[in-house]
């Protein structure tokens, strides 16, 4: 039909700019612009105009830059370049970051979620689970709760709910234990160094929200300028187990029960230097950023099988292909 009436190249032209989008915004109405006369602001004749309904397609369209891969693989992979350009200039210069910030102190670090019950795993000393299994790695069963009845879903729900809460207590107490451990006061911190970070949330199997962080010292001006003497990135891994520890946020209280969450016993602060990122070596900026990169397209659907959109009425899940653990935490949550 497109093709007898002689659209099928301009739809095609109009679709090559979406760059692969599968769910693009479909928008319709008109723009017209105007001459305006900037000295009297009297509005002149029509320079251009755009009507949705003329174009090949019905409609204009607009890619959905949804970053999760799940919904649209081609605007979550120009998130995750994008991403991974970011981080790599903020670690080595470029985009208008110089390159002497690859002299400052940086670290990555990966904060976990306090336990809610024991769930099934794979050990790293070889050992079975608890469960008595030596689990695949593919193995649905990772992450669910050994007993769904006494694994505490309303604290993992909440957890998620105020963990982003938590990370803004954490970086104010960051900045304190820093200027601390430099001998200065909060205020005079700002005209001495500054700290930067940038973070992105991945979901554990067991569906708990933790969080990895590239986090650099820098001068006051952050990237453009020096840090001072003292700054190190063993000061700064101090400060950031320190902070990690301290940090607390309230959260609801529910049938009387006060829930108060701060994060897992598990915290692991890394230098970023120049070998390759593998187990028990140094990290690289290049490695580092693709890690962060990686994760900012993943949600929890991608670690636990939840959903990806979010529901409108509570009986849809009867016909969601989710596990039951999945299945739990959302009727928790809801």
């Amino acid at each position: 039909m497109l093709a007898s009436l002689g659209t099928m190249p301009e739809l095609a032209r109009q679709l090559s700019v979406l760059g692969g989008c599968t769910h693009p915004v479909r928008l319709d109405g008109h723009r017209t612009e105007y001459a305006v006369n900037t000295a009297t602001g009297e509005i002149g004749n029509v320079l251009r105009h755009l009507d949705s309904a003329a174009l090949p397609a019905g409609q204009l369209l607009v890619r959905c830059n949804n970053r999760r891969a799940t919904r649209c693989a081609a605007c979550a992979e120009t998130y995750r370049r994008d991403t991974y350009h970011l981080i790599t200039a903020g670690l080595r210069g470029g985009k208008g970051t110089p390159e002497q910030v690859s002299t400052h102190p940086r670290v990555f670090a990966t904060f976990t979620a306090p336990g809610f019950g024991p769930v099934h795993n794979r050990r790293t000393d070889g050992r079975p689970c608890r469960c008595g299994t030596h689990h695949d790695q593919e193995d649905a069963a990772l992450g669910t709760p050994l007993n769904s009845d006494t694994y505490d879903y309303e604290a993992a729900v909440l957890w998620n709910a105020h963990a982003g809460a938590l990370w803004r207590r954490f970086s104010i107490y960051l900045r304190r234990e820093v200027a601390k451990r430099a001998g200065l006061t909060q205020r005079d911190f700002r005209d001495h160094a500054r700290v930067s970070f940038a973070k992105v949330a991945e979901y554990q199997k067991r569906g708990a929200v933790h969080f990895h962080a590239v986090i650099r010292l820098g001068g006051p001006e952050g990237g453009d300028t020096s840090p001072p003497a003292w700054a190190t990135a063993e000061l700064l891994t101090d400060a950031i187990r320190a902070a990690a520890t301290a940090a607390r946020i309230d959260g609801p209280q529910i049938d009387s029960r006060a829930h108060t969450f701060a994060f897992g016993r598990q915290l692991d602060v890394r230098p970023i230097r120049s070998a390759d990122f593998d187990g028990g070596q140094d990290l690289t900026e290049r490695a580092v950023a693709a890690y962060i990169a990686k994760y900012a397209t993943k949600g929890a659907e991608t670690a636990t099988g939840t959903l990806d959109r979010p529901i409108r009425f509570l009986a849809e899940l009867a016909h969601a292909r989710i596990s039951d653990h999945a299945r739990r935490m959302i009727r928790t949550a809801w």
